[in-house]
């Protein structure tokens, strides 16, 4: 008797790992807001890094062969990999390397998955800084939270309230401090004191400094100043 065997049986298995899910990737404007404020912020701040790859709310793979182990975390930075425009991060791929910063832009609704599963899996994953951020102050206080990694166990990052009642924290990863002012959370360099702004804030930050300089020029040339003079 003879047996058939088909083709199909000879060809490897594709396994799928889809790039999307179709969900929202924030729950409302104000999250989506500051997912776009850190991932734009953050990427002009390591454009110049060719080995720093920053991104937000991008599956990330950790299991070769197993589509099912999957996290999206809203922003993620991994350092001492290609800065290169990726559909999915596949760790094998990136000679098994994982994020080294995560930060959750959470809430209530996101709460038992941000402080649960996601927090689970970023400490197996070896996530060196997670940190959460509650923009509407649904549960945390103070509303920015960091966790470092030490021997397998997240631990609190120190918070330091500035004189003007900001709230501070330093991401060693980043050499950055994530600074909570009147609820609103921005990124700062420590050396320089500057806060690190998106295209638009920049574009816009400039117009007005124009437009500052227009009107100065203005008055002085109102008081019969040249203003080249100064």
């Amino acid at each position: 008797m003879t047996t058939t065997v088909s083709l199909e049986e000879y060809l490897p298995i594709q396994i799928e790992y889809p790039d999307e899910d179709g969900k929202p990737i924030a729950e409302g404007d104000v999250q989506c807001n500051y997912l776009i404020y850190a991932q734009s912020a953050l990427r002009i701040y390591f454009q110049n890094r060719p080995d720093v790859y920053v991104a937000g709310n991008l599956f990330i793979y950790y299991e070769k062969g197993n589509p099912e182990s999957v996290v999206a975390p809203d922003i993620f930075v991994v350092l001492g990999v290609e800065n290169k425009e990726r559909r999915t991060f596949k760790t094998w791929e990136e000679n098994n390397k994982t994020p080294d910063f995560v930060l959750e832009i959470t809430s209530k609704t996101t709460r038992a998955k941000d402080q649960g599963a996601k927090k689970g899996i970023y400490a197996y994953l070896g996530v060196n800084e997670y940190y959460q951020y509650d923009p509407t102050g649904d549960y945390l206080n103070p509303q920015i939270q960091g966790l470092r990694l030490v021997e397998g166990n997240y631990l609190p990052v120190a918070t330091t309230t500035l004189p003007d009642g900001t709230v501070s924290l330093t991401s060693e990863v980043l050499k950055l401090e994530l600074r909570l002012e009147s609820g609103k959370l921005h990124f700062y360099e420590p050396a320089t004191d500057k806060k690190l702004l998106t295209h638009n804030e920049e574009a816009a930050a400039r117009q007005q400094a124009e437009e500052k300089a227009q009107r100065l020029a203005a008055k002085l040339r109102e008081l019969n100043i040249d203003p080249d003079t100064l």
